[in-house]
């Protein structure tokens, strides 16, 4: 158990249930997902079953299972840009990436993520890479810019 997930647990002390999704944000927040044993940790903490923990977590889609990629691909699917073909690009990144959308790839390298909305509706359809945009994104675009950040990956040593 990490001190960070310690330290997050006496703040709430004598907690109940009320106080499980501001912990689990706080936690996921430290650790950058939640992990089992943080999980296991904040039912001990919490008294509640870890299915119940996991049932709250899975409700809301802010929580994660799983470590981010160094590069966290966000595609956006909000109205304009499923009109101009955000599916095929989603459909495109996970075909190269060979993940789902929520899954990291085995080598930590990218982390896939639905959004209902990026906000740049004028650009769409828009993906974002850790932040940086990518604008009027085509399937058969995916590849060249996955290879950027392939490439970026590997100078950087991962």
């Amino acid at each position: 158990m990490t001190t960070q997930i310690l330290s997050i647990l006496k703040k709430y002390p004598d907690s109940s249930r009320d106080a499980l999704i501001p912990i689990l944000q706080e936690v996921q927040e430290a650790e950058g997902y939640l992990s089992r044993e943080s999980i296991a940790r904040i039912g001990e903490h919490l008294k509640l079953p870890t299915s119940k923990i996991y049932g709250v977590a899975t409700f809301y889609n802010q929580f994660r299972f799983q470590p981010l990629g160094k590069y966290h691909i966000q595609v956006c699917r909000g109205t304009a840009c499923h009109v101009k073909g955000s599916a095929k690009v989603l459909d495109a990144l996970k075909r190269e990436l060979k993940i789902d959308a929520g899954e990291t790839t085995r080598d930590g390298l990218f982390s896939l993520e639905v959004v209902s909305c990026i906000g740049a509706c004028g650009l769409a359809p828009v993906i974002s890479i850790n932040g940086e945009f990518f604008a009027g994104v085509e399937a058969d675009k995916v590849k060249k810019i996955l290879k950027k950040f392939r490439k970026k990956g590997a100078s950087n040593g991962k």
